[in-house]
């Protein structure tokens, strides 16, 4: 990441300067740009010591994989030096054997180690005439600030908490060859380890197995330590919990041959991780109805990939999902048309966010949730940075930009039987005219479907690095034990490229 945002950093002073003298002033400067790794971290008041995962920004400017230590950047010219822990020889007995800076400098690859408890004696000599970058700024899914690290020597140096993080996190939105190499990798691991669990399943599990042989076979094959996010092995009405599998709701339930699972896994390699989900019927075949339901959710992601290239809205992309489970839910009976009011109409009453009341996707990368989808002030080739929308699912959206090339994203459509959303929904004067509350109530308790894809937009269109099986006769096949990856790709419109050559 370090060309990258280099160079985006210097797009960033040309622009932010153009026609403001002011601004012009401040980013003619020489500037460095000082971030703080990741700690190491105990549980609470004991020594038991936590698995170490590097902090995001630091990992995609530095790829260090040690906690404690510091980065700088001269943005005039990209020279990059770390500052490492000084260690006590105690601990080559207990952790392993001690590496010296000029080790780090060169499995790093950066210009200069040294040590951290000389940083800020660098900082008052040879960076005193460089006011220092500092990365500060909201994070848009959690809300939560990433705050800078606060040291003495700052009281002597300028400092700016405001321009970097947002050429950060625009960097970030557009993976370079290698990320996208990257993404690619875990995807495909993580498609594999799907697949290993949908032949596992047989009714009688528990859902933590599901889980647990994910985690095994991507860590044993694949050497994933890490998991993107928490499990999500949902089974009969478990799926209609968007976020089940939290400690309160640990994947505990017996799975039962009528069941319909969701299972949302994703693996995480050198810390970029995969996010897909799959959804399937426990007794390997679809009954009609789970059929509809699935192909319903299937064809809603069917529509997003026809209009993913470069220039479309994610707004557009996500009323087409939304379009096209309405579609599947007349056909079932659920919902009624009413003379008068076209399916577009429907979408835009959001109608379709009582039944798919997440957003369709999001960015990926270092972070599941990655950052960028909201920003104000990026350098990017779209200006417009909106609020978030209001309405159900709208209001959920974790990304309001126009696709360009080099974003990689989620597609993760979904049509949920959710009791909340119904029950409003039904009180609702405009909303419950369409919904058939006798039809409804069948399929309350049996979940529901989500299909999730990892994508990458290119210059014409996009490439889905999710490999998994899709179409119902490739799941049932694949679950009565069929090879996988096929001998032919019976949906090239799924754009799994590299289907035939895992």
């Amino acid at each position: 990441g370090l060309k990258h945002v280099h160079s985006a950093l210097q797009d960033a002073r040309r622009e932010q300067g153009q026609g403001h003298s002011q601004l012009e002033g401040e980013w003619n400067k020489v500037w460095d740009g000082l971030l703080e790794g990741g700690k190491a971290s105990e549980r609470d008041d004991t020594d038991h010591e936590n698995l170490f995962r590097q902090e995001s920004y630091f990992h995609y400017l530095f790829g260090v994989r040690e906690p404690g230590f510091w980065g700088a950047i001269d943005v005039g010219t990209g020279r990059t030096v770390l500052f490492c822990p000084r260690l006590p020889e105690e601990y080559a007995v207990w952790m392993g054997k001690i590496s010296t800076p000029e080790e780090f400098k060169v499995k790093y690859e950066v210009d200069e180690v040294l040590f951290s408890d000389g940083l800020e004696g660098h900082l008052r000599s040879e960076a005193a005439s460089k006011p220092l970058l500092l990365n500060k700024g909201k994070n848009s899914d959690s809300g939560s600030t990433y705050e800078p690290p606060k040291l003495p020597a700052f009281a002597d140096l300028e400092t700016d908490e405001g321009k970097l993080f947002p050429v950060l996190c625009d960097s970030r939105v557009f993976k370079s060859p290698k990320e996208l190499d990257l993404m690619a990798h875990v995807s495909k691991l993580t498609s594999l380890s799907h697949v290993h669990v949908m032949r596992s399943v047989k009714p009688g599990m528990m859902e933590y197995q599901l889980e647990a042989n994910f985690s095994h076979y991507s860590y044993y094959n694949y050497g994933c330590r890490n998991m993107g996010y928490t499990a999500i092995c949902a089974c009969g009405p478990n799926p209609a919990v968007l976020h089940y599998g939290h400690a309160g709701a640990p994947n505990d339930r017996v799975i039962r041959e009528e069941d319909m699972l969701l299972l949302d896994m994703g693996a995480e390699y050198h810390c970029y991780g995969s996010d897909i989900t799959c959804s399937y019927p426990a007794s390997g075949k679809f009954t009609e109805r789970q059929a509809k339901v699935y192909e319903g959710v299937l064809n809603a992601q069917r529509a997003v990939f026809e209009i993913c290239r470069p220039g479309t809205s994610w707004v557009d992309c996500h009323k087409a999902a939304e379009k096209e489970v309405i579609k599947a839910l007349i056909g079932l009976k659920v919902l009624r048309e009413v003379e008068g009011v076209t399916l577009d109409d429907m979408v835009e009453m959001r109608l379709g966010g009582v039944f798919m009341p997440h957003g369709l996707g999001h960015h990926i990368g270092i972070d599941t949730h990655d950052v960028g989808g909201y920003l104000e002030g990026a350098k990017s080739k779209e200006k417009n940075y909106p609020n978030r929308l209001k309405g159900p699912g709208l209001k959920s959206l974790r990304n309001l930009r126009i696709l360009e090339e080099n974003q990689c994203l989620t597609v993760e459509p979904g049509c949920y039987f959710i009791d909340y959303t119904i029950d409003k929904a039904i009180e609702d004067d405009e909303l419950g005219k369409f919904i058939d509350v006798e039809v409804v109530a069948e399929f309350r308790g049996t979940g529901g479907v989500r299909l999730e894809d990892v994508i990458a937009i290119t210059a014409d269109g996009f490439v889905n690095y999710t490999l998994a099986p899709r179409g119902v006769e490739e799941v049932e096949a694949v679950m009565a034990g069929a090879k996988w990856p096929p001998t032919k790709d019976v949906h090239p419109e799924l754009m799994r490229k590299e289907l035939l050559n895992m």
